[in-house]
């Protein structure tokens, strides 16, 4: 919208392009009318989702268009992600991502409090700390990410699709990239890094692939 700074700056892919880069691949995939409540389901059955979606963002942060997404309040989250796809120290939690009319009651913020770009450090409040255990630090901080409807309505659905069925409108969001490669941009990157990962579910625009275990 005019007059906001937004990342969604870089090259975005349609369905049909996207159906194509999975068809030239003979991948198993279904195409579904809601994403963002198909990723929730997903998410709160406790399944690593990738979500691939619009234009790429631009810089070093996965800001909901090219992100690895999980449940917060599941203890072996954080874990299950290391081991997984990103390889990293288990004492480094991973960004918790909030409406931004939301992020007051779960982290010691002022109002009007807002962090498009998931740069800043906050406070988790105490009585969350506990529950949102894969995105809070061992000081009690996370490096929060806020999402305003208008700036990426898909995305903010998927939070709240997430809400409904978790009673928290809170998901981890870490970059859609395994440990020493680039974030994914083409739909090509995408599904290679899916099949080449712990990843679980992965969902391109409205379509849906799922790992058979």
């Amino acid at each position: 919208t005019q007059g906001r700074t937004t990342s969604y700056l870089g090259p975005q892919f349609d369905d049909t392009e996207i159906r194509a880069a999975l068809e030239r691949r003979s991948v198993r995939y279904e195409t579904v009318e809601n994403p963002a409540q198909t990723a929730a389901q997903h998410l709160e059955q406790g399944r690593i989702v990738a979500w691939f979606q619009g234009a790429m963002e631009f810089g070093d942060r996965a800001l909901g268009n090219r992100s690895i997404l999980a449940d917060p309040q599941r203890a072996e989250t954080k874990d299950k992600i290391n081991s997984m796809i990103k390889y990293r120290e288990p004492y480094r939690p991973f960004a918790p991502v909030v409406p931004a009319d939301e992020v007051e009651k779960y982290f010691e913020v002022e109002s009007g409090f807002s962090c498009p770009f998931m740069e800043k450090v906050v406070p988790v409040r105490q009585e969350f700390r506990e529950t949102l255990g894969a995105v809070t630090h061992v000081d009690g901080s996370g490096r929060v990410q806020t999402v305003a409807e208008e700036d990426n309505p898909l995305f903010h659905a998927l939070l709240r699709e997430f809400e409904a069925l978790s009673g928290m409108p809170i998901v981890l969001n870490t970059s859609f990239n395994i440990n020493g490669e680039p974030i994914v941009l083409s739909p090509d990157d995408a599904i290679t890094t899916f099949f080449n990962s712990g990843l679980e579910v992965l969902v391109l625009g409205s379509q849906v692939l799922v790992k058979d275990h």
